[in-house]
């Protein structure tokens, strides 16, 4: 298991996204702002930590992340048997 946090490229952007979506009272924004701040202090907790400055960017880095995930050797099944077959051929 890994783990992936995002962070916003900086707290002024950050909220003004939330005020773009429209979808929070102001005092719920500041309450988010707040917790958002705290949740910060634990990006050294993660395994992956990505900066979201541009959002299809970002996407795309996660799937990176993804797919090279699977690629890891333990998660590989069958990787050990594939390698029997070549390192005994002729």
């Amino acid at each position: 298991m890994w783990f992936l946090f995002l962070l916003p490229p900086s707290l002024k952007e950050l909220e003004n996204r939330l005020y773009k979506r429209a979808q929070d009272q102001e005092y719920i924004i500041l309450e988010r702002m707040n917790k958002a701040i705290a949740e910060i202090s634990h990006w050294p907790e993660y395994d992956y930590v990505l900066i979201n400055d541009n959002f299809e960017e970002t996407v795309q880095s996660v799937f990176g992340i993804v797919e090279s995930e699977k690629k890891r050797r333990r998660r590989q099944i069958g990787l050990d048997k594939f390698i029997k077959t070549l390192v005994e051929s002729p």
